[in-house]
């Protein structure tokens, strides 16, 4: 009976998380800035990749205007990993928190350096100028959903310049939004082999594998991820979601609890400690926990889920 009635609040909390995720999709945020050389002249045709492993889509790309301007749309609140690379330029990158419409955030700024690290020294101009074009096309064709077309492009980019091995990872999350998960975790470990270490690939794998459905490979890689040198806090979150859908809810909590700790101001993971108590059955514990989402991360999406749990639970 006892597990019969976890269950049941289990059931609740997913059920009040369905009907919020429309409102909280609506809620989007914009990030503009710059790109510029180290002599502060402006790159035109650099490109931006914001990165965020909890997003749907979980990359969006644009590319600088003339003045080196660029303006990325479309991003949920939460942690965005911003890349901005070049022809002959060695990439630069940055994380911020993005706040949803009616928030500002902060422009940002890059200054790409010259020199042999650059993915792309090895070209002539001409040629890096036609490469840049074709990424810009890939980027395109990702953000329209045309995922097909932008596998395709990718891939004919990676052939001519293999020093843009990171492609790898926007090939598979273009695989994954085709629920195509197999080619997604080809596409990972081709980055691993010439990039072991990158954390990006190995929480990719493990959340490719909780996509389809096979839980326990999902554990094993994020673990693992969990082990490497300074983990990032999506890393815990992510071991977490996978041991919550495992009903391994106590470990899933120290997960989350993990995750909490390596950023205080990250809503998600409280909200899911929260659902941690709901799931318990201690109604005035699950408020409090709700009321401190609400308090450390008020624009997130989840203080409004938040909000919607609390006047649910106070009927």
């Amino acid at each position: 009976m006892r597990n019969c009635l976890h269950f049941g609040r289990l059931a609740l909390a997913v059920a009040l998380l369905a009907g919020l995720s429309t409102a909280a999709s609506a809620q989007v945020g914009r990030v503009g800035g710059m790109v510029k050389n180290d002599a502060g002249e402006p790159i035109k045709g650099a490109t931006i990749t914001a990165e965020n492993p909890q997003a749907s889509p979980s990359s969006v790309s644009a590319t600088t205007d003339d003045k080196g301007r660029f303006s990325v749309i479309g991003l949920r609140a939460g942690g965005w990993k911003f890349t901005a690379s070049a022809p002959g330029y060695d990439p630069e990158s940055g994380t911020i928190r993005v706040a949803t419409v009616g928030a500002p955030n902060p422009p940002l700024t890059f200054t790409l350096k010259k020199g042999p690290g650059g993915a792309l020294a090895g070209l002539s101009s001409a040629a890096a100028k036609d490469l840049q074009g074709e990424l810009a096309a890939a980027d395109a064709d990702y953000n329209s959903g045309n995922y097909d077309g932008a596998i395709e492009k990718y891939k004919a980019v990676l052939a001519k310049a293999p020093g843009l091995s990171a492609l790898h990872l926007q090939i598979a999350a273009a695989y994954r939004n085709k629920k195509d998960y197999d080619s997604a975790l080809a596409s990972y470990n081709d980055l691993l082999k010439v990039s072991p270490d990158n954390e990006q690939a190995v929480v990719g794998i493990g959340m490719t594998n909780l996509e389809k459905g096979d839980l326990d490979a999902a554990e094993a890689t994020l673990t693992q991820a969990a082990a490497l040198p300074n983990p990032s806090r999506e890393v815990f979150y992510d071991l977490g979601e996978v041991l919550f859908a495992k009903g391994e809810i106590e470990k899933a909590a120290e997960q989350y609890q993990k995750a909490a700790a390596a950023d205080p101001t990250w809503g998600k993971p409280l909200f899911k400690l929260a659902l941690v108590e709901l799931n318990k059955g201690d109604k005035a514990a699950t408020i409090t926990a709700m009321e401190k989402v609400i308090a450390v991360d008020p624009t997130s999406p989840e203080a409004a889920q938040a909000q919607a749990v609390i006047a649910d639970l106070k009927k």
